[in-house]
């Protein structure tokens, strides 16, 4: 008996709706990407007084963000903000690029490469971490949305109180 077919029949999953525009292959262009912690926990760090402060796990993902061209190199963060729960950036992937992955497409690559990156240096630390399953992707159109993008991600953590992932509950201050 085949095993994959004995799960697929007796358990059943969700179909889960993709999020991702059909007709457009994400190998190539400049995508402004969310990422959050699982829980949207502020495992990252905090702010006070206006100012970020990275726990350890935001140092380790403010350096893999700076590593990313090094792995991936048909992409660029030409903008990012680590937040306490999550991670805004702005990710510039060069079409036509030599080392294009071709079994997924390139943006995938990438987000999931940092994702797992952290996880394993948190884990190699023993520090307690995880993100959320998922991320949140805008294709970016024109030179206009590059430009509000990128004000949202530089006056992030300014704004923050007023941040739709801003959680009152699980904030370490209050």
């Amino acid at each position: 008996m085949n095993n994959s077919n004995y799960f697929q029949d007796k358990i059943q999953l969700p179909d889960r709706k993709s999020i991702r525009l059909r007709q457009h292959d994400y190998s190539g262009g400049e995508y402004f990407v969310t990422i959050c912690t699982k829980y949207k926990q502020h495992f990252l760090g905090s702010i006070r007084e206006g100012q970020m402060y990275m726990s350890a796990i935001g140092k380790i993902a403010d350096n893999a963000i700076k590593e990313v061209s090094r792995h991936c190199p048909y992409a660029c963060i030409t903008e990012y903000v680590v937040m306490p729960n999550h991670i805004h950036l702005i990710v510039d992937i060069q079409r036509g690029h030599a080392s294009l992955p071709v079994s997924r497409p390139a943006l995938a690559v990438v987000v999931g490469m940092f994702k797992q990156h952290v996880v394993s240096m948190a884990r190699l630390k023993g520090l307690e971490f995880g993100w959320q399953s998922r991320y949140h992707d805008h294709i970016v159109r024109n030179d206009m949305d590059s430009m509000t993008i990128r004000k949202y991600i530089r006056n992030n953590v300014a704004a923050w109180n007023s941040d739709c992932f801003y959680n009152a509950d699980i904030h370490p201050d209050k």
